[in-house]
């Protein structure tokens, strides 16, 4: 299927489907309806006069010669109580964290403002890895990717506001300051893009202020002596029907990294033909700027238009050092030069992102909703780097330059049709059209000569993505509820170089159900099920990329590039989970998940030759089918809800299992990539009594793992024990103060890998120093 052969049929089916199920909605209602009809009569009979009366009574209010011309006609007793009934207040809560998740029919963790400023953490990143089955990867403090139920970078979808964030964004980049909740969404749904495998984290930006409220927050933090300041406002504002935030944030932050890495190669027999020991010692700066303002203006007939932009700016230097001893010290095969012993580095790199996003919603008198979003970015992305290697005698090798200058452009254009059907069911279709545009150019040289074919020739990528979607929310009793939507989705990818034209189109249909079942007699539990189909589109740079080149190039250490023949993973799912909800706003639920993966997409590495000689390349290739499956178990609540004279205690635990299997790489350990075992969190907060003060703290920990990549390759991945803690002093009801430590332990990270071909091991074993980072954080409201 392409994306020139639109699937009407497919929203003809979805909107079939639905009625399907409103069909059986109503005839049940029919049935309710023949039942309660007679009593319905006899209250609206009973309630009519005292109705009119009060009608009457408050035009009188408003006229009141009209009231005394036209007296109303009833006793002095209903007029009284008519009376009295005229002023009527209506006291609403705004739903907690809590009742959002369990309100909502699709499996979701909704995070919101006091568990973002709990503990004084300075990314997002920090605040998910304590999140059931939510690891991250890389070291403890240098961040990485989000991933959702122990799977690899790439099956967790990320969004700002619903949309999809401009390429180079980074979650590690944006201040918890900047967010107003997260929402985690185990499973897809239709209103979204179902390129999420592993579930999708949805990031809302801060909005819906009170006027008076002007929040102010001034945070140090100190690792390794190195002070970073950041400070983040609010100021909300209201002109008429004009109403708005401005936010922004502002950072900088220095950081030292030392590692160590030792590369082995040896025959089968266990011959040791060389050995390479390497120290890098780097020294890094950065700062940069956030400004996320909204806008929203409500127009005399209800419609409401809101404006978000979205501006992010970063800049960063680094120095870098490595130094190499090897032995033998036997001369490079290709270049016949000397082994490297010292190698200099600077690089630069300075990135703006900015977008805008538009919505705007419509309500028709029947209560239906019409809402249309437009959206548009730009993005720019320069960087560079020198290298300049030694021989151990000092003579200089070589000078290796590396200048790349990125320009995205994108835009987005969608709109949802949202109608109640009775008042159990709400059907909502809509459209979802994305454009994105990418040129590139990067110059590699090594002494002046070009390191790669096309280096300094221009890149240009595009792609296209169109959507068209139906879901329908059901309550068919008051046990069930159910959901049921399709997407059809087709994306369109084209690129070009000076050599050649690479054009890739795809498209993927997603039916998705949820269901909930009320346990009746057992409180507020209920189960989830699901039947989920979702998919994993390949990154733009491994469909087609300008090569990532390796200085030290080996097969532990290749270059990286793209494959154009990638085809996108399909993924069939089935959720089960069971909520139980406490008196006192806790939640103890334990979730089962299986997902069969097709076209698994899998990294090699080969020597292949480049120019005159050989290099090590690893490059995408799709492998075959695998499955995934686990359980994930959670638990919030306070201590005083089972010991109501013991201490206030908040207890925050959660505990996840992963299984998975490769059908096309051999075992043990053919697990999907990156994929970790187990993971568990454990955190507590303690308010003290008769004082404003909370201490609390939190244990993160991911056993060491091994993957088997392909049949020759294996990675390796160490224990991450992670302990942070915070201390919070309410000075004032608009003052606070927070202390926080994270990462204590500081212990180092261990990874590795190993490669064998023709009777040769290659074996690298790495080992990181992390540390720990204090931050002190002042908080107030004006």
């Amino acid at each position: 299927m392409t994306m020139i052969s639109f699937p009407l049929r497919v929203l003809a089916l979805a909107i079939s489907s639905a009625f399907a199920l409103n069909g059986f909605a109503l005839g049940q209602e029919a049935q309710e309806k023949s039942k309660t009809e007679e009593t319905t009569k006899s209250t609206e009979e009973k309630s009519k006069l005292s109705e009119e009366n009060r009608r009457r009574n408050s035009n009188a209010q408003k006229n009141p010669a009209q009231s005394k011309s036209a007296p109303i006609k009833s006793d002095t007793t209903d007029t009284k109580a008519s009376t009295q009934l005229q002023k009527v207040t209506v006291n609403g809560t705004k739903q907690s964290d809590i009742d959002l998740r369990r309100n909502s029919i699709a499996g979701k963790i909704i995070v919101g403002r006091e568990e973002l400023d709990r503990d004084g953490d300075f990314t997002v990143g920090e605040i998910l890895k304590r999140l059931p089955g939510v690891t991250t990867g890389g070291r403890p403090g240098r961040g990485g990717d989000i991933r959702m139920r122990g799977m690899g970078g790439g099956y967790t979808q990320i969004l700002v506001n619903g949309e999809r964030p401009p390429r180079g964004f980074s979650m590690e980049s944006l201040s918890p300051d900047q967010v107003e909740r997260i929402e985690v969404m185990r499973g897809p749904v239709a209103e979204f893009s179902t390129q999420a495998i592993a579930g999708t984290i949805n990031i809302i930006l801060r909005e819906e202020y009170h006027p008076k409220d002007i929040d102010l927050k001034f945070a140090l933090g100190i690792e390794q002596g190195r002070v970073a300041p950041n400070l983040s406002i609010t100021y909300p504002g209201q002109l008429g029907e004009l109403n708005y935030a401005l936010s922004g944030s502002i950072f900088h932050n220095g950081q030292h990294d030392y590692s160590t890495s030792e590369r082995v190669e040896q025959t089968d027999a266990g011959q040791i033909q060389l050995i390479q020991d390497q120290i890098d010692q780097t020294n890094r700066q950065s700062t940069g700027i956030h400004l996320t303002p909204r806008f929203s203006y409500k127009f005399e007939s209800g419609d409401n238009l809101t404006l978000q932009p979205f501006l992010m700016n970063s800049r960063s230097h680094a120095r870098n050092t490595s130094m190499l001893t090897q032995s033998p010290e036997t001369p490079d095969p290709v270049t016949h030069l000397p082994p490297v012993a010292l190698a200099n580095s600077n690089s630069n790199a300075d990135s703006t992102f900015f977008r805008l996003n538009s919505n705007f919603q419509h309500r028709f008198e029947d209560t239906a909703k019409l809402t249309l979003k437009i959206g548009g970015g730009i993005g720019r992305s320069d960087s560079d780097s020198l290298r300049t290697q030694y021989a151990k005698n000092g003579e200089q090798l070589n000078v290796i330059s590396d200048v790349n200058n990125t320009r995205d452009t994108s835009f987005g254009q969608g709109g949802k049709y949202t109608t109640p059907i009775g008042d159990r069911q709400n059907l909502a279709a809509g459209w979802d059209f994305e454009g994105s545009q990418r040129e590139q150019k990067r110059v590699s040289l090594d002494n002046g000569k070009p390191q790669f074919t096309d280096s300094g020739d221009n890149l240009e990528a595009s792609t296209r993505r169109l959507a068209v979607y139906v879901q329908n929310e059901i309550d068919i009793s008051a046990q069930w509820s159910a959901y049921a939507g399709l997407r059809w989705e087709g994306i369109k990818t084209h690129s070009s170089k000076s050599n050649y034209v690479v054009d890739n189109s795809t498209s993927v249909f997603s039916p998705i159900v949820h269901g909930v079942y009320r346990i009746p007699d057992l409180g507020k539990d209920q189960i989830r099920m699901s039947l989920t189909s979702s998919y994993r589109a390949p990154a733009l740079n491994d469909v087609i990329a300008v090569p990532a080149i390796s200085p030290l190039n080996g097969p532990t250490r290749p270059d990286r590039t793209g494959n154009p023949n990638l085809q996108p993973e399909l993924s069939r799912g089935i959720d089960i989970a069971y909520e139980h909800y406490l008196k006192s706003a806790g939640i103890m639920s334990a979730n089962l998940f299986v997902k069969n993966i097709d076209n698994l997409i899998r990294r090699r590495t080969e020597q292949v030759k480049v120019g005159d000689g050989l290099r090590w390349v690893n490059s995408p290739v799709n492998i075959g089918h695998a499955i995934a499956k686990g359980i994930e178990l959670e638990a919030k609540f306070q201590a005083q809800e089972f010991f109501p004279e013991g201490p206030a205690i908040d207890i925050r635990t959660n505990y996840s299992r992963f299984w998975s299997s490769v059908d096309d790489v051999k075992g043990p350990n053919n697990r999907l990539d990156q994929q970790p075992s187990q993971t568990a969190n454990l955190g507590l907060d303690y308010r003290v009594s008769n004082a404003p003060l909370t201490f609390g703290g939190n244990i993160n920990w991911t056993p060491a793992y091994i993957n088997q990549t392909s049949d020759t390759q294996t990675t390796s991945t160490g224990i991450k024990r992670q302990l942070d803690m915070y201390a919070l002093w309410k000075f004032l009801p608009t003052m606070k103060l927070r202390l926080s430590a994270s990462n204590l332990q500081s212990n180092d990270f261990l990874s590795g890998s190993s490669l064998s071909i023709n009777g040769i091991n290659y074996l690298q074993s790495n080992r990181a120093k992390t540390y720990t980072v204090f931050n002190l954080r002042l908080e107030l409201k004006i």
